[in-house]
């Protein structure tokens, strides 16, 4: 299964771009085995959004997914990166 972004692999967490050339339709509603934290890299208008909540701007603090819960991102402007951090013992 292809993804909708390039990953760079580092010591203890992944940075992920997610291109503007990017359809929308790839940007699907998905749920993770694992807690994570991700934090924009830069300032941006894309948007995250959890199952059963309101689509919010994307800021450079660092926002928590639960395991096992839906989310989705929202294309914004322009490229974006994200620092995503895998939770161990979730």
């Amino acid at each position: 299964m292809s993804v909708p972004y390039i990953e760079i692999l580092q010591e203890g967490y992944v940075i992920r771009e997610f291109l503007q050339e990017t359809p929308s339709a790839e940007l699907v509603w998905h749920r993770d085995k694992e807690d994570r934290i991700i934090e924009a890299l830069h300032s941006t208008d894309w948007r995250f959004q959890l199952d059963n909540d309101i689509p919010r701007v994307l800021e450079q603090n660092q926002l928590f997914i639960p395991k096992g819960v839906y989310h989705r991102l929202i294309k914004g402007t322009g490229d974006l990166k994200v620092k995503v951090i895998k939770c161990k013992n979730s």
